[in-house]
């Protein structure tokens, strides 16, 4: 299994009749990702999509779906005239075409995912449909892509719980309409409003808008209302506003409204997002819903021809104008759906002694080189636990495990360590590190005691409940992290009772991102579900639900608020509380 791309060149063939400078964002081009322009890779290896969507759910009403398809017969004036009775849309004679094409392409990505043929996918595909309604077409969109996207997938495949994330620079009103009394999605959307000043010139766009009856409290809006908000705000408002909940809502299936006008250089959306934003983005997703994550083109973006790739850092924006902002976007999107090159070794695990009962992944490596014996003795010689011939054999694997990581050789690693020398273990891996030319190391340690970001010492009460461990690892570990932007992390699981193993999973998937893969974690020999555990999750599979959560603690949720009072004058990442009401 892998990831999934669905593309067919008639999405391209619709083109404006008549000139109109409004149409300029949605044209041919706009489709006109081939793979060779995205991935790099060959058309072999993507999936063409085919068909119609006759086998689409009854989403939009039989007059609506008739009047579409009349409009193959129709003349330029005809078509002129009938796109002026709607908002911001250019009925084409081919449009008819791809717009039924199009949730057909959506609905083989859905099968794809569901049935085990792909882990994920991206569907390039056009018109956008976010801002379809059940009876009328709107801004550019046709039929509601993703909205027939998960009404197929509850028909057809039996699900549940639906999570719709819609990051496009525009609210998908048509998406919040149709599934706005529907606890079985839960529809997130930021967009760009400024006090409503912003199309679609609309008062439900606003943040109290929750959604109504039995859907009440599934629909979520996050308005910018003023323009410039870059990634750390993108990043914050997944960290704050949209994990929490996606976790408790525990979705079976993720679908994103993946717009790309919020990237900085578009002139419509107005932001300052990175293309490299998007990659982090869809990294946080993919820990949700067992990593059966759909990715739906909505609008593009702005569309220069440029070569290149992202790097992985959040922390350099680039001059507007100066990135290839559409095609940028959609390579780091893919650099998460994992179809870019990886380093030769994704994860790679140091054991000093095999266990019968440990299972890995096909592709983990066993490494068994270690650091030479005087290089290994040289470093330990500060730490008397690490005398020991054990302690002292184990380090040599972890600083040649280190050296891997941090030379371009190994995304990831698993190594063991003795329980009475893991600190003094940290401590050379640390100083290693840095020595190696890492800037900024993170770690994070269990049982508690703590979470070490190089020069800073925050010590974290290790919270019982699931959702205190939640609170705890969105609302502090991964602010601090993607603010501290360490060049790898580490992560010490200790042998007390501490995290259950889903949780270390959970905890190492997701601090892949913010050291761009690098994590070394390091466990004790003795504890093989773990060590499997872990393998899994930085080998890239998604870590197992956590099932429903519990709440947190009282106690745990008065800790973390004073923790977070204390740290946010100096973390930016954590300053995101608005002022309390007069």
């Amino acid at each position: 299994m892998g990831t999934a791309l669905v593309y067919h060149e008639d999405m391209t063939v619709a083109r404006l009749l008549w000139d109109d400078p409004e149409c300029e964002m949605e044209c041919p081009e706009s489709a006109d990702c081939s793979p060779g322009a995205v991935s790099g890779r060959t058309v072999g290896e993507w999936s063409r999509a085919g068909g119609t969507c006759l086998a689409c759910p009854p989403l939009h009403s039989p007059e609506y779906v008739a009047m579409v398809r009349g409009t193959q017969s129709l003349g330029k004036v005809e078509l002129q005239a009938l796109s002026g009775k709607y908002d911001t849309v250019y009925f084409l004679t081919s449009l008819s075409i791809c717009a039924r094409m199009f949730p057909g392409a959506t609905l083989q990505l859905v099968d794809a995912v569901l049935t085990g043929t792909a882990h994920n996918g991206l569907a390039l595909v056009r018109p956008p449909g976010h801002h379809s309604q059940r009876t009328a077409a709107n801004g550019f969109c046709v039929f509601n892509n993703v909205a027939i996207a998960a009404e197929y997938a509850k028909q057809k495949h039996g699900l549940h719980r639906i999570l719709i994330v819609d990051w496009d620079v525009h609210h998908g009103q048509g998406t919040q309409y149709i599934f706005e009394d529907d606890p079985s999605v839960l529809y997130f959307s930021w967009h760009r409003y400024e006090h409503g000043r912003f199309w679609p010139y609309l008062r439900e766009s606003d943040a109290d808008e929750v959604g109504r009856g039995h859907g009440r409290g599934f629909t979520v809006n996050l308005p910018w209302n003023q323009v410039g908000m870059g990634n750390a705000d993108y990043v914050a408002a997944f960290l704050h506003v949209l994990l929490p909940l996606a976790f408790e809502f525990d979705p079976e299936l993720v679908l994103i409204s993946a717009g790309f006008d919020s990237v900085i250089g578009d002139p419509e959306g107005q932001m300052r997002v990175t293309p490299e934003c998007f990659a982090h983005l869809t990294q946080l997703l993919l820990v949700l819903a067992r990593g059966r994550v759909c990715a739906v083109l909505e609008c593009p973006g702005v569309h220069p021809a440029c070569p290149g790739s992202p790097g992985p850092s959040l922390d350099k924006p680039p001059a507007p104008g100066s990135v290839c902002e559409a095609v940028e976007a959609l390579r780091a999107l893919l650099d998460q759906l994992r179809l870019r090159p990886l380093p030769p070794v994704r994860t790679a695990i140091a054991l000093t002694s095999t266990d019968a009962a440990l299972v890995l992944p096909p592709g983990v490596l066993h490494q068994e080189g270690s650091a030479p014996r005087e290089e290994t003795e040289a470093w330990a010689r500060p730490h008397e636990a690490l005398v020991q011939d054990e302690a002292l054999t184990a380090l040599g694997k972890v600083l040649n495990l280190m050296d891997g990581i941090l030379g371009g050789q190994v995304s990831s690693g698993i190594a063991a360590t003795p329980a009475l020398a893991t600190a003094a273990t940290l401590d050379v891996a640390i100083r290693r590190g840095l020595y190696l030319g890492a800037q900024r190391a993170g770690l994070w340690a269990d049982p508690p005691g703590a979470g070490l970001w190089a020069m800073f010492h925050i010590s974290v009460p290790l919270p019982g409940a699931t959702g205190g461990l939640l609170n705890c690892v969105l609302g502090l570990v991964l602010p601090l992290a993607y603010g501290f932007q360490p060049d790898v992390v580490l992560v010490a699981l200790g042998p007390a009772p501490g995290l259950h193993d889903s949780h270390s999973a959970l905890l190492a998937s997701m601090l892949r991102g913010p050291a761009g893969g690098r994590v070394l974690a390091l466990v004790q020999e003795s504890k093989p579900q773990l060590t499997g555990a872990l393998a899994r999750a930085l080998h890239g599979e998604a870590p197992p639900s956590l099932g429903p959560c519990s709440a947190a603690s009282p106690e745990d949720t008065q800790a973390l608020k004073h923790l977070r009072e204390q740290l946010e004058p100096k973390w930016r990442m954590l300053q995101v509380a608005g002022a309390p009401p007069p």
